[in-house]
């Protein structure tokens, strides 16, 4: 299993969602059909194979609620699901957890589709020796339960946010007048516990970097061809980081070029969600 994200970071994320889709009269529907205190039993279940994430912004949606909710979790974040599995069994105010269906299923689904097809990726390149990451693609304002979904899908996260570390993309490059000069830039304005990654489109760029020693050099575009030659260059003196169009039909071949790290958009701007449902016992 993996670790959840601290509630206090989760919950005004749910708490702003379950505000979004109550609006300004509640849930019409649950209050019109439904008794007052009345309680209900049901099952979060997967309806196909997948890896599941944000079980705690389901169960912060049903307390945010129903306090007095009984939820009882089967499977946790980082576990794998079979079609049919059955993530969490709930009992509670009968309006309360209809009310809070959709946002907890929203979570479930987008973030367990992160996690599966992060799986999927990182079970593709299993024996190369090759790290996948995420990258800063991610929904504005969701970015921890995003790379926390992916950590739960066996991937390693990248920068969380622009203070993390430095990375010198290639308008760096150009506003700066070149990659040894952005480098040689950024060495002089940080301090000694940031790492420096530096981006380059082409051998001659890698040599340029190479040159000045940063901690990472972020491979852009590069074919299986020049990244077998940057990896021969860099001779394990800097962590070399493919990035840019990779996909489950090619990872595997980029991993086999010998990079230490591949970045990949997809894992969280492109996931589809996993299909989940609340079925009533």
């Amino acid at each position: 299993m993996t670790a959840g994200l601290p509630d206090v970071v989760v919950e005004p994320l749910v708490r702003a969602a379950l505000a979004e889709d109550l609006g300004r009269g509640g849930d019409l529907t649950s209050i019109a059909c439904i008794d007052a205190g009345a309680r209900l039993s049901a099952r979060f279940s997967s309806r196909r194979a997948g890896v599941v994430a944000g079980v705690g912004c389901m169960r912060l949606a049903i307390l945010a609620l129903d306090p007095q909710a009984h939820i009882e979790i089967l499977k946790g974040d980082g576990a794998r699901l079979a079609a049919g599995a059955a993530i969490a069994e709930v009992e509670a105010d009968a309006r309360a957890l209809l009310s809070a269906e959709r946002t907890a299923l929203n979570f479930l689904g987008r973030l367990s589709g992160i996690a599966t097809l992060t799986r999927a990726f990182v079970d593709a390149v299993e024996g190369t020796g090759a790290a996948i990451t995420d990258t800063r693609k991610t929904t504005p304002l969701l970015r921890a339960l995003e790379k926390h979904a992916v950590r739960c899908g066996g991937a390693r996260n990248h920068r969380f946010g622009l203070d993390d570390a430095v990375l010198i993309k290639d308008n760096h490059v150009a506003a700066a007048g070149g990659v040894g000069p952005a480098i040689r830039r950024a060495k002089a304005a940080v301090g000694h516990l940031v790492r420096i990654e530096a981006e380059v489109d082409s051998l001659g760029q890698l040599d340029e970097a190479l040159a000045e020693a940063p901690d990472v050099i972020m491979l852009d575009n590069f074919s299986l061809e020049d990244l077998r030659a940057a990896v021969a260059r860099a001779m394990g003196k800097v962590v070399l980081e493919a990035s840019g169009g990779v996909s489950l039909t090619t990872v595997r071949a980029i991993a086999e070029t010998g990079v230490d790290v591949i970045s990949v958009g997809a894992l969280t701007h492109s996931a589809p969600v996993l299909d989940i449902g609340l079925d009533v016992a």
